[in-house]
């Protein structure tokens, strides 16, 4: 024990042991999560293993699972989730074990051309690039039955355990209820953050939302606090327009309920177009409907839902000639006065929220026991 105790701080590492728990492993598309033991190895230079305390499901994960997005199986989906940090590696400085944490699934390197630049937040070591799934150093930390299993988005938060690089997490207050703040790893930064960043939405301007999932209502509350005047919801799920006006949504519409194409409906409605609008589903159907309905001159479109795998889109180039811009927007998009930036935007998006600046609560619509992943799952995919 004392020899232990003398061994420096940061190289802890080094008597660290390989932790077996419960994970919810995908083995092949299609198919239902399975509930496993796994192994998850110790942190190695720069790493940290965290202590999962609680996750959200996000339909970027479901997209694995049909194929939509392309991954390798097996693996461990999860990227929005709040938790402990268990142990660090070698040269880990920003957290330390007991830290409450929140893992990120676009890192913050500090070194690349887009981390470097004021003007973006998608960092080159995303896990998007040529070798998905892997640590940066082209291995994995999961085990099951003898099978190396991969990581998802370098966060892989569908696990008791897991293990992230440094750049992949973010200290948070250690008040922080985890149940809730949870959301800030993906879903509420994502919209919240399309609004106030990318978009940029201005005070009486108008805005139309395109989907009205949990990214969809955070895009609304982003809306609401820079102050738009009005705030047109879309969604073929009237059941979700209740959520939406209690977030600050001021009108609700279905497309259903109309007989000619919905940019139609929404530029009657305002006289020419919302000045701001964002398509947070993932179709290129509704993301050219999103572009159409934006004002002809200076109207501006989000793309906040993840593109289906293999789709193309064509439109009608007039819609752009006449200057409407046309954006895309990763974990809340680009980066402004408040530094959007992943490590440092989601440690003073916690803080807002202590602040009660914006609400997470009416976000959350069911509580689980992670063991009852799949019934989650069922939830999202029925629109519940």
């Amino acid at each position: 024990g004392d020899l232990k105790m003398q061994v420096p701080f940061p190289f802890s590492s080094l008597c660290l042991q390989v932790i077996k728990c419960k994970a919810a492993v995908m083995w092949e598309a299609n198919k239902p999560f399975s509930i496993e033991e796994v192994e998850v190895a110790p942190p190695k230079e720069h790493e940290v293993r965290i202590k999962i305390v609680a996750t959200g499901i996000c339909r970027s994960d479901d997209h694995v699972i049909t194929g939509a997005l392309v991954m390798p199986f097996p693996i461990i989906l999860g990227h929005e989730a709040a938790g402990i940090v268990e142990s660090v590696g070698q040269g880990v400085t920003s957290v330390k074990p007991g830290d409450k944490v929140i893992p990120l699934f676009v890192p913050q390197c500090g070194e690349c051309m887009n981390c470097l630049s004021s003007k973006g937040n998608m960092c080159s070591k995303t896990d998007f690039g040529k070798s998905p799934g892997l640590m940066p150093d082209g291995t994995t930390r999961f085990t099951c039955k003898g099978k190396a299993v991969y990581h998802f988005l370098g966060t892989s938060t569908y696990t008791e355990y897991t293990v992230v690089h440094e750049s992949a997490v973010a200290k948070i207050d250690s008040a922080a209820p985890l149940e809730k703040v949870c959301l800030i790893g993906c879903g509420f930064s994502t919209g919240y953050g399309a609004a106030l960043q990318t978009a940029k939405v201005e005070p009486g301007s108008t805005c139309a939302v395109f989907g009205l999932g949990g990214v969809g209502l955070s895009v609304i509350i982003g809306c609401k606090v820079a102050g738009a005047s009005r705030i047109i919801a879309v969604d073929i799920n009237s059941d979700k327009f209740a959520k939406a006006k209690e977030l600050g949504a001021t009108d609700c519409i279905n497309p259903k309920d109309f007989n000619k194409p919905i940019h139609e409906v929404l530029m009657e409605m305002t006289g020419g177009g919302v000045d701001y609008s964002f398509e947070v589903i993932g179709r290129t159907d509704t993301m050219i409907a999103a572009l159409a309905c934006s004002q002809y001159n200076y109207g501006v479109s989000v793309i906040v839902g993840v593109p289906p795998a293999a789709q193309k889109i064509t439109f009608d180039p007039m819609l752009l000639f006449t200057g409407r811009s046309w954006k895309g927007s990763v974990f809340g998009g680009k980066n402004l006065e408040i530094r959007w930036k992943s490590k440092d935007a989601v440690p003073k998006l916690v803080a807002d929220y202590m602040k009660k600046i914006f609400v997470l609560d009416p976000l959350i619509t069911h509580t689980l026991p992670w063991t009852k992943i799949n019934e989650g799952f069922d939830l999202l995919r029925t629109g519940k």
